[in-house]
């Protein structure tokens, strides 16, 4: 008989001693309520300084400087894409009756953008760039321009031209953006040199 008990404590010690390891290996168990999951963010995905250059051409002289200042700034580019694509009838601006002409002459004329929409909280530094249309931005910048905030970014505009300013084209846009910090623009000619790229790039910094 007492061979007997003493078998049955044994057991009974060993349920109590297997039962017990359980409890503790188990990481299920944690009466702290923490986690045991690890974070897989790195410090930089939560930044939003980088640089964009975004930019509307139509002949391809204002892709020519967009792209110079992305290869400087190693950041990236966007192009701004027409819904419509401008033809050379379109950009006739001889023409009264042109496409362009009468964009121009209307102040509340949006031309609808195809380019995919990007998010702007990505980015700290946005590079504007356009050609120079009848003294002013083409008005699918208004477009793009209306279309994002950009409160809290650093906005830099840039045009290509033969001759005109963009001082006018400047203030247009600083008028009907969602705010933003914009620096003074700078219009380059369609052969401008990389160094012309370097120093205005160290001049708004």
């Amino acid at each position: 008989m007492k061979r007997i008990l003493l078998c049955l404590a044994s057991l009974l010690l060993v349920f109590a001693l297997c039962s017990c390891n359980e409890k503790t290996n188990n990481p299920a168990d944690n009466s702290s309520g923490e986690t045991n999951e690890i974070s897989t963010l790195s410090p930089d995905d939560t930044k939003n300084d980088k640089t964009l250059v975004a930019y509307f051409s139509a002949t391809g002289s204002t892709k020519v400087i967009a792209e110079k200042i992305a290869k400087a700034e190693n950041c990236e580019l966007y192009e701004i894409i027409p819904e419509k694509e401008y033809t050379s009838s379109d950009l006739n601006w001889h023409d009264n009756g042109s496409r362009t002409t009468k964009e121009q002459n209307d102040k509340s004329a949006r031309p609808a953008i195809k380019s995919e929409k990007i998010n702007i909280d990505n980015y700290k530094t946005i590079y504007i760039g356009f050609p120079i249309w009848w003294g002013e931005e083409p008005r699918i910048m208004d477009t793009f321009v209306e279309s994002y905030n950009l409160s809290g970014k650093t906005v830099i505009p840039f045009s290509t031209s033969g001759s005109s300013d963009i001082s006018k084209a400047e203030t247009n846009l600083k008028q009907i953006a969602n705010g933003g910090e914009w620096k003074n623009g700078k219009r380059f000619g369609a052969a401008a040199e990389d160094s012309e790229i370097t120093s205005f790039i160290e001049e708004v910094k």
